[in-house]
């Protein structure tokens, strides 16, 4: 079983991650788990003016390593094989063709994100990704 975690460095986030520890430990075989963290593209516009691209990856890098680090600690706390990569665009969207590409059995994401601004959007994408997904979403609280 092929099972993908997004997570965005919140509680929310890490309960997904707890979830899915709890789910592996309940099943014969360890299932493949694969943490993907989506970062918001910033570099529209004139930014590409201003900052060179470079720049721009190592943000994206530092950011999306910096989301991941709490839940990777988790998962090899538990001793949990896993894959994580960090992708650029609108969560939702991501998170739902990282699951198609990967070809995962189940999708295990938290309720909201942290802070007020991005509980409004996690939210909001925690919605987008059980309406959009063609397979199992499990909404850890």
């Amino acid at each position: 079983m092929k099972i993908l975690i997004p997570v965005d460095g919140s509680e929310n986030g890490l309960c997904a991650v707890k979830h899915a520890v709890a789910l592996s430990a309940q099943m014969k075989q360890s299932p493949q788990l694969f943490l993907l963290n989506v970062q918001w593209n910033v570099a529209a516009g004139n930014v590409k003016l201003f900052i060179n691209q470079e720049t721009i990856n190592d943000y994206y890098r530092e950011q999306g390593m910096a989301a991941l680090e709490k839940a990777r600690a988790i998962l090899d706390e538990a001793n949990l094989a896993y894959q994580y990569h960090i992708s650029i665009g609108r969560p939702a969207d991501a998170i739902v063709q990282y699951a198609d590409e990967q070809k995962v059995d189940q999708i295990i994401i938290g309720a909201q994100g942290e802070g007020s601004l991005a509980k409004l959007l996690l939210g909001s994408v925690t919605s987008k990704v059980a309406q959009m997904s063609k397979i199992s979403v499990t909404i850890a609280r």
